[in-house]
């Protein structure tokens, strides 16, 4: 059985692939698992081969949520592992296109029922958050 926070992550995952596949790019991967790290998205778009990494949150509106931005739930830690996992799917697989790792925070309306269907308050796409040394670039 999954967990609430589970369940939002997944929502939110699949909110981040419509966004994407909406603004031209095409999901190429989900849940991709590389030893102990995953990657929530890999993507394309004509020139990048983009690594997304998800987060989001329930709040009442976006600017509400006492712990900050979703995105920096991306901490040093988060960003090596990503970075492992995007080092080895590009060992594992033959890629012609220039990779970039980007962020996509979703924010949803704190429901009161599970039962209602979640309303997105604000999806925020940062391109190119970090690098491949795990840096942040925003």
């Amino acid at each position: 059985m999954q967990t609430d926070k589970q369940v939002l992550g997944r929502l939110g995952e699949d909110l981040a692939a419509d966004y994407l596949e909406k603004h031209g790019y095409t999901v190429v991967g989900r849940n991709l698992h590389f030893s102990k790290n995953e990657l929530d998205i890999v993507a394309e778009d004509d020139d990048f081969i983009v690594f997304v990494e998800v987060k989001t949150r329930s709040c009442l509106y976006p600017e509400s949520n006492g712990y900050g931005t979703p995105g920096r739930a991306v901490d040093s830690k988060k960003r090596g592992n990503t970075v492992k996992a995007v080092k080895d799917y590009l060992l594992k697989n033959y890629v012609s296109k220039q990779p970039r790792i980007d962020v996509i925070e979703v924010y949803l309306l704190e429901s009161q029922s599970e039962f209602k269907t979640p309303t997105v308050l604000k999806i925020n796409h940062i391109r190119n958050a970090f690098d491949a040394r795990g840096r942040k670039l925003h």
